[in-house]
């Protein structure tokens, strides 16, 4: 019987001795700082960092995995905030709209997301969907399929004929009334309805169109489309469920209220003037500059029959504006969190988005913290996330050059970890 006891303690002993994860580290990234490590050793318990050590370090324990990863440089994991993983640009789009069922969408959500995880983006925030959306944030973290930690708006809210109106450029049969449960809102009492809803659904944060946009078939890119009162009881609602907004926004007008009424982040941002930059310094209020997305629908805009006329110059007005926009905003010294607009190009090119900031004047390293510790502080997760700090979760990716030196190594990440696990090693 004493062997029996023995043997089964020995069994529970070796069961509560879980692996480390040992990363030998040529250079890491210390985003909180601003500046680069040389020949770390990051330890790695669980799904959190345990510890970072100067130097080599052997592994402790027979059963441990050590990653040599002296060769590459270290970064904690990627945060993108404006994805949309439902969707990715294709010249059959605007039929999909009619022909893919809620299925053939979730489907595809499936391959979008591992794409982007894949890519080094181990957090993203999804601000518009069907909805698909947030059942794929719920299988993510079921461990069931993979893909990035998801922060979702699920559907976002439009005004009638807006730019996420979902029945913009339907015939007559099809139009209907969408309401705020579809997320459509024209009152203050739609507003709070709407935001309600989204919690109702399970999303995470609250998206508007407060302006026209570029791809809805309708015919202004920038006109103003919520009044002041409809954007303050969205924010108001939104802070009472613990939501922070975000805000489309191409039309300097629709920005201007949009701050002013509390939202946290402009995405696009394109007809920004300097008044409204410094409004959004006076809120402490964050740009999302979208510039690969701004190039990408320039470049399907000048395809025959890619996108419907109505968005062709839409198009080629506002997408070459993006990056300069974005050049002034930051040297006037307004907040940028890095966001991308994947889907409106092709998911996984994520990492385009740093060469085209660093283009506009952005040094390299802030490019880094934009995409880190600004974006965990916006989700307020920034005691979790966007650093590697021993507590932090361990989200880890690599890439084979210096981002400082070479910033385009950030299209090609090498090593992808997210939560202590292993999803990517080349």
């Amino acid at each position: 019987m004493k062997v029996v006891y023995t043997a089964l303690f020995s069994l529970c002993c070796s069961v509560l001795i879980a692996q480390d994860t040992y990363l030998h580290c040529g250079k890491v990234i210390d985003t909180k700082n601003g500046t680069t490590l040389s020949e770390k050793t990051i330890v790695i318990h669980g799904r959190k960092i345990k510890s970072i050590q100067n130097g080599y370090i052997d592994k402790n324990h027979k059963d441990d995995i050590l990653i040599d990863l002296k060769n590459k440089t270290v970064l904690p994991g990627l945060i993108d905030m404006h994805v949309h993983l439902e969707s990715e640009t294709n010249p059959n789009a605007y039929l999909e709209k009619y022909t893919a069922s809620e299925a053939d969408v979730a489907y595809n959500s499936v391959g979008f997301a591992e794409t982007t995880l894949l890519a080094g983006f181990t957090t993203v925030r999804d601000l518009g969907g069907s909805g698909v959306n947030i059942s794929l944030k719920k299988a993510i973290n079921k461990g069931r399929i993979i893909g990035p930690r998801i922060f979702t708006a699920g559907k976002a809210l439009a005004t009638t004929g807006g730019h996420a109106d979902p029945t913009n450029g339907s015939n007559r049969k099809l139009i209907g009334d969408p309401g705020p449960k579809e997320g459509v809102v024209n009152s203050i009492e739609d507003a709070k309805k709407a935001v309600r809803q989204r919690y109702k659904n399970g999303a995470d944060v609250i998206k508007i169109t407060a302006t026209g946009g570029v791809l809805s078939v309708a015919k202004s890119s920038s006109n103003p489309q919520f009044s002041i009162e409809e954007i303050k009881a969205i924010c108001e609602t939104a802070k009472d469920y613990g939501f922070h907004v975000a805000a489309h926004a191409h039309g300097d007008e629709g920005m201007q209220r949009a701050v002013i009424g509390g939202v946290k982040t402009i995405e696009h941002g394109t007809l920004m003037s300097e008044k409204t930059m410094d409004l959004m310094k006076q809120y402490d209020a964050y740009l999302v500059p979208t510039i690969t997305a701004g190039k990408e629908v320039t470049d399907k805009a000048k395809i025959d029959g890619y996108y419907p006329a109505i968005i062709v110059p839409k198009a080629l007005e506002i997408g070459p504006k993006i990056q300069n926009t974005f050049g002034k905003a930051y040297k006037r010294g307004v907040g940028i969190a890095f966001g991308t607009d994947a889907g409106v190009f092709k998911h996984g090119n994520n990492g385009k988005e740093f060469e085209y900031m660093v283009e506009a004047g952005m040094p390299a390293m802030e490019t880094l913290q934009s995409a880190t510790i600004t974006n965990a502080k916006i989700l307020h997760m920034e005691n979790q996330l966007g650093q590697i700090t021993p507590g932090f979760i361990a989200d880890i990716i690599a890439v084979n050059d210096d981002p400082i030196k070479k910033i385009s190594t950030m299209e090609h990440v090498t090593f992808v970890m997210k939560e202590g696990k292993i999803y990517k090693s080349e």
